[in-house]
């Protein structure tokens, strides 16, 4: 499995001239890799368009995006719209790191992930400890919010959604209901193999955007 540098940021988010420059380097990376090896790995569709140029096509929570080959340039496949810099990152790092193996259909907590608990505690503070502070005692909030957001309702807690987020990586937020004196907690849950496709920076980046998500859903 390919190890790429880490993540040049610690908040979800930050942008600047440090991941700018890690974006340069990852697409010089990604230009020596053959695009049909990208596609098989990744689970993207590749459409050639001439010369030594061409688009991957793939979906970022179900949002459609490409990426342009050789450059390595994303955009919202609808309006031709550039990424954010660190979503434009996560993407790239998901291009360099994934290396095909299929998903293992059982799922672990972020602490659980390769380098994972070192940033597990501010992992669940800005990911599951807000969606349970937001939602509180009412599971029926949460759920119509999940599944504004995208979710498929699964067994899983007192209540749970999965959501793709790439095309070999989904995402699972679990929910277990308190009470007066216990309080509701919710987790943002990963496949056992995302390690083969994310590292545990990016994977954080995945986890608070669908946080987010969720609660733009919910008005």
């Amino acid at each position: 499995m390919t190890n790429p540098t880490r993540f040049p940021f610690k908040q979800v988010g930050h942008a600047g001239p440090a991941l700018e420059s890690r974006v340069d380097e990852l697409r010089g990376r990604l230009s020596l890799i053959p695009p049909p090896l990208l596609a098989a790995r990744t689970g993207a569709s590749y459409l050639e368009l001439g010369q030594g140029m061409g688009e991957f096509h793939l979906a970022l929570f179900g949002a459609s995006v490409i990426l342009t080959h050789p450059d390595f340039h994303a955009m919202l496949a609808a309006t031709d719209t550039a990424l954010p810099a660190f979503k434009h990152a996560l993407l790239l790092y998901y291009f360099l790191q994934s290396d095909g193996v299929p998903a293992a259909e059982t799922w672990i907590s972020f602490s659980d992930l390769p380098d994972g608990r070192i940033y597990a505690p501010a992992f669940q503070g800005y990911t599951g400890d807000l969606l349970a502070k937001r939602f509180l005692l009412d599971l029926d909030a949460f759920c119509v919010s999940c599944r504004n957001a995208g979710g498929t309702p699964v067994s899983f807690g007192d209540a749970a959604y999965r959501f793709p987020a790439l095309p070999r990586m989904d995402l699972l937020i679990a929910y277990h209901l308190g009470d007066e004196d216990f309080p509701s907690t919710a987790s943002v849950l990963f496949d056992a193999n995302a390690g083969h496709y994310l590292p545990a920076e990016a994977c954080a980046i995945l986890g608070s955007s669908l946080t987010q998500m969720i609660l733009r859903a919910e008005k």
